[in-house]
């Protein structure tokens, strides 16, 4: 999953940082910090974290990955 932040649009509340600590952080007391790519796995964690963002900063984009890329063909 890609996850994109709109800076401008983030007043620094932190909800995401409590919510999904391994994607956000915050650097200072308005600065946030956080890993583009996400796996599966923490899907649930991050879809709270963009859910609690009071601004709605936070979109998540789901990646498809092509069927070759998977099975290897070409």
């Amino acid at each position: 999953m890609r996850i994109a932040v709109d800076l401008n649009r983030c007043q620094g509340y932190a909800q995401c940082a409590f919510l999904a600590p391994e994607i956000f952080a915050m650097h200072g007391e308005e600065a946030l910090l956080y890993t583009p790519e996400a796996d599966e796995a923490q899907r649930e964690k991050l879809t709270q974290a963009a859910t609690a963002c009071p601004v709605q900063a936070i979109l998540v984009d789901a990646v498809d990955v092509p069927a070759e890329a998977v099975s290897g063909e070409r």
